[in-house]
């Protein structure tokens, strides 16, 4: 892929849990992004960015770029706003994701249309799968494109060591939906530059 135009994939750290384990496997998912040659990553760690839960009346998608968004989240916006894909990384609470990354979603709208998101998931025995399955009802309301084969890990306090999965399946899995990714990212890079998406 060194010929080709490479993409702007943005992976999103979804926990701000004390001790989370979310900037371990978004480390590793980015590398394997960097590996894969198709794109440039950059990490958003939504720990970093200033989310209040009390949102403006006017909803973003009509206030457009006048949506009065806090000063603290003007890095994430920008991150969103020039990204070709997303990998969102997210644990699992109680059976969904978690409210930081709801609020970083519902600040937002017109970013993520027409994007494809894939999801890294990781938890118990169902490895973060619930989570994904809402996120996915989410993304669509959003007019993103979620693409199927993602990563799940199950019981991942056993499945890791040293910031790495211990079997070597997982970076397989991570090809397959890269591959995926950067197929729906140039797809929609070229729809959206051809003609607005009318979201």
């Amino acid at each position: 892929m060194e010929n080709e135009i490479k993409h702007r994939l943005a992976v999103i750290v979804g926990s701000v849990r004390e001790g989370r384990f979310g900037p371990v496997v978004a480390s590793w998912v980015a590398e394997q992004a960097r590996s894969h040659g198709g794109f440039e990553v950059e990490v958003v760690d939504l720990a970093e960015v200033e989310l209040p839960l009390a949102l403006p009346a006017m909803p973003p998608k009509p206030a457009g770029a006048d949506y009065p968004r806090p000063a603290g989240m003007a890095a994430l916006t920008a991150a969103l706003e020039a990204a070709d894909g997303f990998i969102v990384v997210t644990p699992e609470y109680n059976h969904s994701y978690p409210a930081a990354l709801k609020a970083a979603i519902d600040w937002h709208f017109t970013q993520w249309a027409a994007k494809p998101v894939a999801f890294v998931s990781y938890g118990g025995g169902a490895g973060g799968r619930h989570a994904v399955l809402h996120l996915e009802n989410v993304f669509s309301e959003l007019h993103a494109v979620t693409i199927r084969d993602g990563l799940a890990f199950p019981n991942y306090f056993t499945a890791w060591r040293d910031g790495r999965p211990l079997s070597d399946e997982p970076a397989g899995y991570a090809k397959t939906m890269l591959d995926q990714l950067a197929w729906w990212s140039g797809a929609l890079r070229a729809a959206r530059a051809a003609s607005p998406y009318p979201a």
